[in-house]
């Protein structure tokens, strides 16, 4: 048989395809493997109380039932687009309606939407660009692209911290927007670091889409108000301008894949047509099981109360661990400021991130190596290499004996470069 060039470019073995066939395994494998990888949220019990809470009333009503035995429409449940309408309309005082809104079968699929639709080939043998003013960047939106050449990068800047921890920032004096930009990116908080992009940075980001009449896409999987996975003090943004991306997968859902579009009527109207094209219709069951919470805006109170406390303990949990076991001083800690991971500098380590995978995965520890997570860089830069991701959200066990193995891993290795040194001395 012979594929395509689009069966080519989508069927190759890519950094996403391996994540989920680790966090695939993982879970088959049980107790065996330590799942420090994949993105999967907590098992958080008073949220899966309420999700289970919700499915029996549903059930019981015969609603679950129905829906899953009729479509919806290609934007999605229009009770439930309504229903969040109303609710980000009294949280921020915004002016939506359900033409603002698009459900689709989770993020991902949102992403593969908008980029193609921003970015490509265009009439009169244009080109255009995504351009991520911020790398690293979502492991999930590199092997998106429908052409070549699809993605632009820049550098951030690096801030040291204290206590063996760094941020980083917009590297505003080396972000230039040319004509063959057509849709600028951006996650908050940041997958794969947690870094989360401050309020001013969003603003210039704003400016800077606006001024050049290209849409600012930002992804909101973490951020406020649900899952509300982040730790520090921001202002949302959206405007006519922006294109808002959100997700019922952290909350505790993952399993009905449904991501939001919030958008501009007619990227609404664009999203609408590319589903019904492509799926059909989006999924029913995720809508379903948040109805209620988002009409009686529990889905707030819940991920304030619950999800972001929950996961704020547990990522400061998990440095300590980190800190206490690696005591080196070339090791650095993105600053945890939200989502689910932590991203661990190794500065100098003399192996790549991908090898330390691999020798991590031989010992039953599934990371992910950082070279991943900057996708349309194409300059060499060293510190790609140093760089891993590891998620915090797993049993408190599972992370602390995870984080044994990963020092131990990474102690070895920069071992194994004072012995070469020496041997070459």
């Amino acid at each position: 048989m012979e594929f395509s060039l689009f069966g080519q470019r989508f069927t190759k073995f890519s950094g996403i395809t391996q994540l989920m066939h680790d966090l695939n395994e993982g879970i088959r494998s049980g107790d065996d493997v330590i799942m420090l990888g994949g993105g999967n949220p907590a098992q958080i019990p008073e949220m899966l109380a309420r999700f289970s809470s919700e499915a029996q009333q549903l059930l019981s009503s015969g609603d679950l039932v129905t829906a899953m035995s009729n479509y919806d429409g290609p934007r999605g449940n229009n009770r439930f687009t309504t229903a969040l309408a109303t609710l980000l309309n009294k949280t921020y005082d915004w002016e939506l309606t359900d033409k603002n809104i698009a459900l689709t079968n989770g993020s991902q699929n949102a992403f593969f939407y908008l980029f193609n639709l921003f970015a490509g080939d265009f009439a009169g043998n244009k080109k255009k660009k995504v351009l991520f003013p911020l790398a690293p960047e979502y492991i999930g939106y590199t092997d998106t692209a429908l052409s070549d050449d699809f993605f632009e990068t820049v550098k951030p800047k690096i801030e040291l911290l204290d206590d063996g921890l760094f941020k980083y920032h917009v590297d505003f004096d080396n972000l230039h927007i040319t004509d063959d930009i057509g849709l600028i990116c951006v996650s908050r908080p940041t997958n794969p670091t947690g870094n989360v992009l401050t309020d001013e940075e969003m603003q210039r980001l704003d400016t800077l889409a606006r001024q050049h009449n290209i849409p600012l896409l930002i992804d909101n999987a973490y951020g406020t108000p649900f899952p509300n996975i982040i730790f520090e003090p921001v202002e949302p943004i959206y405007n006519d301008n922006t294109i808002l991306c959100m997700s019922l997968s952290k909350l505790g859902l993952p399993g009905t894949r449904c991501g939001i579009v919030i958008g501009n009527e007619e990227v609404i109207s664009a999203i609408s047509n590319l589903s019904g094209i492509i799926n059909l219709a989006p999924g029913s069951l995720g809508p379903m099981l948040a109805q209620n919470l988002v009409e009686s805006g529990d889905i707030i109170s819940l991920s304030e109360d619950v999800i972001k406390p929950y996961y704020y303990a547990k990522a400061q949990q998990a440095v300590t661990w980190l800190q206490d076991s690696i005591t080196d001083a070339r090791f650095r800690i993105h600053k945890p400021e939200g989502a689910i991971f932590l991203w661990l500098w190794f500065k100098d380590l003399p192996i790549s991130s991908q090898e330390l995978y691999e020798r991590l995965k031989t010992r039953g520890v599934l990371i992910v190596s950082g070279h991943h997570f900057f996708p349309g860089l194409d300059e060499e830069w060293r510190h790609t290499d140093e760089c891993i991701r590891m998620n915090y959200s797993q049993p408190d066990d599972a992370v602390q004996r995870g984080i044994k193995i990963i020092a131990e891993e990474v102690q070895k290795a920069y071992a194994e470069m004072v012995v070469i040194s020496t041997a070459t001395a």
